[in-house]
């Protein structure tokens, strides 16, 4: 099951991709990490998928990734008379508490402490954009607003306030919920979704208290004042370019995901870029050649892993879809301008010897054209630093702790392999030699070069570099 490219590939799960037959067909295929939208599964979904996936992984002897990725507070329309309503181009709306159906002079929007921030000048942005207001007057419970991009408007629709930091949490009571159930059934990874501030998501790692590890969504042009500190409390990050687009100029979103990307990079935090990757693959076996050059573009950026949402969760070609992702990622990294870029965008080590460690493995390997690098990792500190690095050399990451292990199959490189911890110094080089010739990266009289912490099993504290020979005798 080894993988032929370093970014990784996260499915979502869904109708087309319920039963055991199609996740395992999609692990095959390249999935690394499943994805569990929160906002379409229940709690009796999400058990089902989690133990069909760690039943796929034991099948397999393989460590997989499970994200669950948690709805966050929406704000919605209330009801409209009649069910539809059409807003024209010009007209003033009055959008306040009252509960009463809406119309075209008058819309419900049951959000009492949005009304406290709201300004003069600003934006209130409803289906996904497609409807835009601008707001003329502000009382204490409804504005008024001028209808600039008018259309038709139906029950419930989603309203985005942009260029506004809202004061609402990033957990509502359906995703504590929610975020308990997906603890309990030991996903690896929680998907923190409306991040504003470096707040929202230490509140969710008091949460967590280390369970799984926390990935921000960056969807909210608010979180960019304060990025590098959200950053730092995160454990990675997406790109999460579908609310993005909404609240950004639409033109503004590439360099927001090269920011965005470059900042996790250094940071040395995992960064996936999601939505709209592969979209035609919904409804058809073949992407866009835009498509293509989209996905092409953030390998080339350096990007950890590459998400598809309605493609593998509802469209028609979800195997497919994993197929040509997987693809478009090989093909672009066996371009020469991939390495080249990899080395140009390579952060310089922090000054600590668990760095300097796995910045000399990189140039070790590169040196002695080592067929692999081998890191021993309990808490995957060690296997992240490598994946930061972006050796041109196979990383494999060894792990006695099968979470560890799940949790790092996100992460830029690393091939997991869940075995038990060294015993001595000894076993530490023979067990990286063979299982970097069982796994296909090494052959008999190739060279290795092998990270660890000594003493054995304490966590963070990479001190020792080898280079080892993968003996005659190691099959």
């Amino acid at each position: 099951m080894r993988r032929r490219r370093k970014v990784k590939i996260l499915a979502t799960l869904g109708p087309a991709s319920r039963d055991a037959t199609t996740i395992r067909r999609l692990f095959e295929a390249g999935a690394d990490v499943f994805r569990i939208n929160m906002s379409h599964t229940d709690h009796a979904g999400l058990n089902a998928f989690v133990q069909t996936i760690r039943q796929i992984e034991t099948e397999l002897d393989r460590p997989i990734g499970i994200l669950a990725d948690l709805q966050g507070p929406k704000l919605r329309i209330g009801a409209v008379a009649g069910g539809s309503t059409d807003l024209v181009k010009d007209s003033v709306v009055r959008i306040g508490l009252d509960p009463e159906p809406g119309d075209a002079t008058h819309l419900s929007l049951p959000h009492k402490e949005v009304f406290s921030v709201l300004k003069p000048g600003g934006q209130l942005l409803i289906d996904d954009g497609k409807l835009r207001l601008r707001i003329e007057d502000v009382h204490p419970d409804y504005v008024t607003a001028r209808v600039e991009v008018g259309g038709k408007l139906t029950d419930r629709k989603g309203v985005n306030v942009p260029d506004t930091i809202l004061p609402i949490a990033a957990l509502s009571a359906k995703d504590r919920a929610d975020l308990d159930r997906a603890l309990e059934a030991g996903v690896d990874w929680i998907a923190l979704s409306f991040v504003q501030r470096p707040e929202d998501v230490a509140e969710a790692r008091k949460i967590v208290a280390g369970r799984a590890g926390v990935l921000a969504k960056i969807e909210k042009p608010a979180a960019f004042e304060r990025l590098d500190e959200i950053i730092e409390l995160a454990d990675a990050l997406m790109v999460a370019r579908g609310d993005l687009g909404v609240e950004l100029p639409i033109e503004q979103v590439p360099s927001r995901q090269k920011q965005i990307t470059r900042a996790a990079r250094h940071a040395g935090k995992p960064v996936v870029v999601a939505t709209q990757m592969l979209e035609s693959m919904i409804s058809s076996p073949m992407p866009t050649r835009a498509e293509v050059s989209d996905v092409a573009t953030a390998v080339f950026d350096g990007a950890d892993a590459v998400m598809l949402s309605a493609e593998s969760a509802s469209g028609k070609y979800p195997v497919e879809a994993v197929d040509m992702m997987d693809r478009i990622a090989r093909s672009t990294e066996e371009d020469p301008q991939y390495r080249m870029l990899m080395d140009a965008t390579r952060g310089e080590p922090e000054g600590t010897t668990p760095d300097a460690i796995t910045a000399a493995s990189r140039q070790v390997a590169r040196t002695i054209k080592a067929a692999a690098i081998v890191c021993w990792t309990g808490s995957g500190s060690t296997g992240l630093r490598a994946a930061r690095e972006r050796p041109s050399a196979p990383i494999i990451a060894l792990s006695p702790v099968a979470s560890t292990g799940r949790r790092l199959a996100i992460a830029w490189g690393l091939h997991c392999v869940v075995t038990e911890d060294a015993h001595d110094f000894e076993d530490m080089v023979d067990r990286a030699c063979r299982i970097a010739f069982r796994e296909g990266f090494a052959g008999a009289g190739q060279r290795i070069v092998v990270t660890a912490g000594f003493p054995f099993g304490t966590p963070g504290a990479t001190n020792l570099l080898r280079v080892a020979f993968v003996g005659r005798n190691v099959g």
